[in-house]
């Protein structure tokens, strides 16, 4: 990799608007990067034409040197391709023909506002199921911390693209930990932010509500940029947080907090042994959380039997978007399956696990009456090497990324915001991450602590090698 890596998000904007660098050499240093890493990190399903790139770089420059200031104004970012980019398609990992968006979808309505310049669409797995970012429509995309192994999924894309330095920050989301995953599997910061925060239309209600849009990047002041400018719903979606200061929150201190430590996950029906290095790598997050001033006490949540309410809203929510493709039979076999699952059970059953959800709140919120944050592992396991899942079938797919991710999930059926930080590398040098947890409307919250943690470990300092 010739091209130096991409400055963060805020070091950009700085730079920007100080006249360091021009947002074209930014962007020509991206489109650089994306294409000396396709045959290595292999993040990009989508590169928008550089012409066309160029010149909304040339006009952000021009706007610069005119005193103009937005949030993001000439940074270049990317998006997952489950998300419309006005004239490409929204493959979401698939192979077919598939239609160009005629819109733009709302968050990247947001992001253009806010003048960023998006430069492509980054890798998904096949609409997003699984915890690794690899498939036939795109071969598979590599961690660039070690390339024999995946980044995590479905935002593994994204998360590669930001780890890489190809991009300064980019847009995932999350509907079973796909935004946190990768992120702990890549050493980044990101946040799955409370349900309606970030906008997910025109997918409204996106997987029954389990899927929302947030953040990947190197840093909670990043993450935390992105968040922000990304923010708001659309007037047609049902959910619309009141709303918050994400950048302010990082700059703040997070007060002394009563921190739960949960090692336990959620039942899942498979054994989830959690690998000694991601232990040892939590704990000792716990013990610079309580040497920060935190107390930091073992706790149990209450998850109940909370999988029976994901899996009716999880599969549902694949069959909607499989019923949209144009040629079904390009779908994965495991993919077809869970469609055929979904229409089992997208009517009484789905209707009974979203009826739940009050319940589930008041059951698993009574943690927070007595501690402010819950603290987990992200994942059980560290990233499997590239081509773990390969010709497995579906229940052994599934049984597999469950018991090595049985962490995040849970808050998606709750629709509460999460952070992954990063939580330090195994003995083989691989990235593993601690979620912080919330209830509703949190986010706040949990960035200022995950900011505190940051300036206390500067996991920020540590890059993949080059």
């Amino acid at each position: 990799m010739s091209t130096p890596a991409i400055a963060g998000l805020t070091d950009s904007v700085r730079a920007l608007t100080e006249g360091q660098v021009t947002s074209a050499a930014l962007v020509q240093a991206s489109l650089d990067r994306i294409e000396a890493t396709r045959s290595t990190v292999n993040a990009f399903r989508l590169v928008r034409d550089a012409e066309a790139v160029l010149a909304e770089a040339e006009e952000a420059d021009r706007r610069l040197a005119a005193g103009e200031r937005a949030p993001l104004l000439g940074v270049p970012v990317a998006v997952k391709d489950d998300t419309d980019v006005a004239g490409l398609p929204t493959a979401f990992g698939c192979r077919g023909d598939l239609p160009a968006a005629s819109a733009d979808g709302e968050a990247v309505r947001r992001l253009r506002a806010a003048g960023a310049v998006i430069v492509g669409k980054t890798n998904t797995c096949e609409l997003g199921q699984w915890a690794f970012t690899e498939g036939p429509a795109f071969g598979a995309t590599r961690n660039p911390w070690h390339t024999g192994h995946t980044p995590g999924g479905s935002s593994g894309g994204s998360a590669a693209a930001v780890a890489a330095g190809l991009v300064p920050a980019a847009l995932g989301s999350d509907g079973a930990g796909s935004i946190r995953i990768p992120a702990a599997w890549t050493h980044l910061v990101g946040i799955k932010p409370q349900r309606g925060r970030v906008s997910v239309h025109p997918y409204n209600d996106c997987f029954e509500g389990l899927t929302v849009n947030g953040p990947l990047a190197r840093t909670v002041a990043d993450a935390a940029l992105l968040l922000d400018a990304v923010s708001g719903a659309h007037p047609s979606e049902r959910h619309h947080p009141a709303a918050i200061d994400a950048s302010a929150a990082a700059r703040r201190e997070p007060g002394r907090l009563r921190i739960a430590l949960a090692w336990r996950s959620a039942f899942t029906a498979t054994r989830n042994p959690l690998h000694p290095d991601i232990r040892r790598a939590v704990t000792d997050l716990a013990e610079a959380l309580a040497r920060l001033g935190h107390t930091v006490e073992e706790a149990r949540p209450r998850y109940g039997l909370i999988g029976l309410s994901f899996l009716p809203r999880a599969t549902a929510g694949i069959a909607a978007y499989a019923d949209r493709h144009p040629a079904p039979a390009l779908l994965d076999p495991r993919t077809r399956g869970a469609t055929r699952t979904g229409h089992r059970l997208g009517g009484r059953a789905l209707r009974a696990a979203r009826s739940l959800e009050p319940r589930q709140h008041r059951r698993i919120g009574a943690l927070f009456a007595t501690y402010d944050v819950l603290l987990t592992p992200t994942t059980a396991a560290p990233p499997p090497p590239v081509g773990t899942f390969d010709g497995l079938a579906a229940w052994r797919t599934d049984l597999t990324m469950a018991a090595a991710c049985p962490y995040a999930w849970p808050w998606n059926v709750l629709g509460w915001p999460g952070v992954n930080v990063p939580a330090g590398f195994t003995m083989e040098g691989l990235p593993v991450g601690a979620q912080l947890l919330g209830p509703a409307g949190s986010e706040e919250r949990l960035i200022s602590l995950a900011a505190q943690l940051e300036a206390d470990r500067r996991w920020d300092l540590l890059r993949p090698p080059p």
